[in-house]
């Protein structure tokens, strides 16, 4: 999930006083941007109950070169649904480039409150299933409010851990992350899973802020270069079938398994 830079052309004076005054509060480094989780004090990085005989090991502050992310707290759950978001990151078409087909067996890795797996079922239709994965048991709630009120029938929400998204393995059509991999803290675990759960022909498509690009305004924290992307996913036995260079301020490339499995480190 990403952690956007906040513009006075983007949002009202009173949300641009308020982000200013919470910086001079937490003394905070990056001028670039902050988070609804950033902004709140009380918050605390994500984390998720395991269940019965999961060990999870001490997560990564590194991968590969890259230092990662804390997972936005569930607070910040407003700013995913902003009004601006459409305008900024262009999710219609974002949508369209996934080539997301009715009947089809989809993941959204990284949920949230559910902006793109209620988008996502829709365009799957009834005969479809879209498989909601977060870690966080409140961002499922919100989900489960918001696909209630929409009357979907064909949303499965899961509580996952930090190494497994617990998906059903072999059946995935896509699992679609959309800046939220740049956070996980065991990702060797995660894209192994995820792995397990394509199909033969299934793809994974991810989403992440283009570090390449300086006008993007997020924290590079969060950001990742299309390089890091394909050195990490091609370290975990995945191959890069297609890139996506339409969107504002992201990347988007496609991938699907490859014949070796991977070593979790750089070909």
């Amino acid at each position: 999930m990403p952690l956007l830079g906040m513009r006075a052309g983007l949002v009202g004076r009173r949300t641009v006083l308020a982000v200013m005054c919470w910086a001079v509060v937490l003394a905070a480094g990056p001028l670039r941007g902050q988070s609804p989780a950033t902004l709140n004090p009380s918050a605390s990085p994500a984390t998720a109950p395991k269940s019965s005989g999961e060990k999870i090991p001490p997560p990564l502050t590194h991968y590969l070169g890259r230092e990662i992310a804390t997972t936005m707290h569930y607070s910040g759950a407003p700013w995913l649904v902003r009004e601006s978001r459409q305008r900024e990151e262009d999710c219609k078409r974002l949508l369209a480039a996934l080539k997301v087909q009715r009947g089809q067996t989809v993941c959204d890795l990284g949920c949230g409150n559910g902006f793109y797996t209620i988008r996502l079922a829709r365009l799957v239709g009834p005969e479809g299933r879209v498989y909601a994965v977060d870690i966080q048991p409140e961002m499922l709630d919100m989900l489960r409010a918001w696909s209630k009120k929409e009357r979907l029938a064909n949303v499965t929400p899961i509580l996952g851990s930090p190494i497994d998204p617990r998906l059903p393995e072999g059946e995935m059509d896509l699992v679609l992350m959309v800046d939220v991999y740049h956070e996980f803290s065991h990702p060797q675990q995660m894209l192994a899973a995820i792995r397990k759960s394509l199909k033969p022909e299934g793809r994974i498509a991810v989403a992440e802020f283009r570090a390449e690009d300086p006008q993007v305004p997020i924290l590079p924290l969060h950001k990742m270069s299309k390089k890091q992307i394909l050195t990490e996913f091609s370290a975990n036995g995945l191959r890069l079938v297609e890139e996506f260079d339409g969107l504002p301020w992201q990347h988007l490339m496609f991938f699907r398994r490859s014949e070796e499995r991977g070593i979790g480190a750089p070909p």
